[in-house]
């Protein structure tokens, strides 16, 4: 074979190679966004009607939610949890779906820790991982539940935890549990359908019981402070998911004035109940929504 043949042919080998390559990149770089965006189960509030005796219950944790594929944890916007390697090489390769904890009352702090790029091996030894989903998981929520007791169990990891759930026989029993959380500092119930099949989107299979509701909405506008709020923001325009627009103008601190969420942003609020054309009665701004 002549010189400039076999350089072709090396030219030609490599470009073949170099495609390839790019092909199996942007095959792995599509994965990793479909994992990313993978949806998630939401709740719906309980309601009057529900019939409390299919649920299984639990305490409804005050912290980051958080979806282990076996590698990678995220954000429930897709956003990659930078942890430490310890913490890491500690769970399961087994898919989970919980939320990170430091305790109650401590969301300020667990989301500051989260969120850093570089995570604190000192911030992160007080964090827990609260499982309450095996995603795409077979069968019912009741043998998915007793299926991830066994993988937890075996990963012998003191900061991964199964979170605990119950029977409520009755609404009175459920009202008590309830009172019993929030006099402790938690925030309130999770009820999970216990023959339910593994689903993502919101949905009546997973309910939330709270002395106040909360949900989020997207700020579309920043209305000016009159009074003593001149040259801060006096309210906040936001959009619920369902098109109602409404003004949030409590809950917020001088300093959150000075630096409002911005438009665009997810935020979440509580309130009270809704009026017949479904806007929230009393709504109170609570905070930026907890994940990038």
């Amino acid at each position: 074979m002549h010189a400039s043949e076999n350089n072709h042919l090396k030219t030609m080998l490599n470009t073949q190679y170099k495609f390839a390559l790019l092909v199996s990149m942007s095959m792995l770089l599509f994965a990793s966004i479909v994992l990313a965006n993978k949806p998630i189960l939401l709740a719906n509030v309980l309601t009057e009607d529900t019939d409390v005796t299919k649920y299984l219950v639990s305490e409804k944790y005050d912290g980051v939610r958080a979806t282990w594929d076996g590698n990678i944890m995220r954000f429930r916007s897709g956003h990659t949890i930078n942890m430490p390697e310890w913490f890491h090489a500690n769970l399961p390769k087994t898919p989970l779906d919980g939320e990170l904890w430091m305790g109650r009352q401590q969301f300020e702090a667990l989301s500051g820790a989260t969120r850093k790029i570089v995570p604190l091996d000192d911030e992160w030894r007080k964090i827990t991982y609260m499982v309450f989903e095996e995603p795409d998981g077979e069968g019912t929520f009741i043998e998915r539940v007793a299926r991830l007791k066994k993988i937890i169990d075996a990963a012998n990891f003191a900061q991964l935890k199964l979170v605990e759930q119950f029977r409520a026989p009755d609404r009175i029993t459920l009202k008590r549990k309830l009172n019993e959380v929030v006099k402790a500092g938690g925030e309130g119930l999770m009820l999970h359908l216990a023959d339910a099949p593994y689903i993502t989107g919101r949905s009546n299979v997973l309910l939330k019981l709270k002395p106040a509701l909360d949900t989020e909405a997207v700020v579309v506008k920043h209305i000016a402070g009159k009074g003593k709020y001149v040259g801060m923001m006096g309210a906040l325009t936001v959009k619920t998911p369902d098109d109602i627009i409404f003004n949030i103008g409590t809950g917020f601190s001088d300093a959150e004035r000075r630096n409002p969420p911005l438009v665009g942003s997810t935020i979440t609020y509580v309130y009270r109940d809704l009026t017949k054309n479904g806007v929230p009665r009393f709504a109170s701004y609570l905070r930026i929504r907890n994940d990038p």
